[in-house]
């Protein structure tokens, strides 16, 4: 989950409307405000992986839970730790929902009127599917991960362990790769989708023009290259407009408009354009996940993946 925080954060730093400058207030605004709605132990842990491993600066976390005063060792870090769900869904930019299923529906009803249109909603309610959760919440920018488990589950996955002990396990890093089935879990690719879709938002949010949006997407995404791609560069891929829209409507967006806004809920529930073009072309796929173990550090066989190029950086090419 640390990736999807990364990934947000660098977005916004590469993000500026058209090329107008930023004021301070503007500047404010544009740091990432993570806040947490519940924090039993899913919710500590998922603060332990923000605060070491992203990692978020406390004063930019809030908590609401109903035992603030369980949360002295987060307090002493500086994290902001109360009981007041719509004050923390009014502030964040990306939310946490981490309560139990029993709960959820009378937390959106607090929350609903006080989030922004623009709030990522991060759910980790599994119980509740994500059209319900758009119900309740009357919000369609909604990111949840869902998995497929196999009939047998390899033991890899560190019940006994600290969550930021297991992220930064190669083996265990290793089978959460995208397209990977390693440990016998896998993950819906729609999340990723979802992902993408979600960077396109928070710069249709800024009216980034998206010409300059695709040039985000290959920068943050397409970063690290395969050897083929030093052999032929026309082989190494980069993001067009009608990977993410219809021809139809591309033909009718000018060149100096934002995306429209997507409804991240149909992302992750219908067939898009981009979930065609990431099933029809194996080298982002590979791309993909050299991005990922990149980031993790973790090393891939002649036979997992093509060697990566002698001449690429990991940080990317700048300009």
């Amino acid at each position: 989950m640390h990736v999807n925080g990364e990934l947000l954060q660098e977005g916004r730093r590469k993000i500026h409307p058209r090329s107008v400058s930023f004021d301070a207030a503007i500047a404010e605004d544009e740091k990432l405000k993570v806040g947490i709605i519940g924090c039993g132990h899913l919710g500590k842990q998922l603060v332990n992986v923000l605060l070491r491993l992203v990692p978020i600066p406390p004063e930019s976390l809030q908590i609401s839970t109903r035992r603030p005063e369980s949360l002295v060792e987060f307090q002493k870090q500086g994290v902001r730790c109360f009981y007041d769900n719509p004050a923390v869904a009014n502030w964040a930019s990306v939310l946490f929902l981490c309560c139990l299923p029993s709960q959820l529906p009378n937390i959106c009803l607090e929350i609903q009127s006080k989030l922004e249109k623009t709030c990522i909603v991060y759910s980790f309610v599994s119980a509740i599917p994500i059209p319900r959760l758009k119900l309740l919440l009357n919000h369609t920018n909604i990111l949840r991960a869902q998995y497929h488990f196999a009939e047998d589950i390899d033991d890899i996955w560190g019940e006994n362990k600290e969550i930021t002990a297991v992220l930064q396990d190669p083996v265990v890093l290793r089978a959460t790769c995208p397209y990977s089935n390693a440990g016998g879990v896998i993950l819906n690719i729609k999340w990723l989708e979802g992902v993408f879709y979600s960077v396109i938002n928070v710069c249709t949010a800024r009216n980034v023009f998206h010409s300059h949006v695709l040039h985000i997407l290959n920068k943050l995404f397409l970063s690290v290259h395969l050897e083929s791609c030093g052999k032929d560069k026309s082989s190494c891929p980069k993001f067009q407009l009608t990977d993410f829209m219809n021809k139809s409507y591309v033909k009718s967006l000018f060149h100096k408009r934002p995306f429209p806004w997507f409804d991240l809920s149909a992302v992750q529930s219908k067939d898009t354009p981009f979930s065609q073009h990431l099933a029809a072309t194996p080298v982002l796929q590979d791309h993909l996940t050299l991005l990922y173990c990149d980031y993790f550090g973790i090393s891939l066989t002649k036979e997992e993946l093509p060697e990566v190029s002698p001449g690429s950086s990991p940080q990317g090419d700048e300009g």
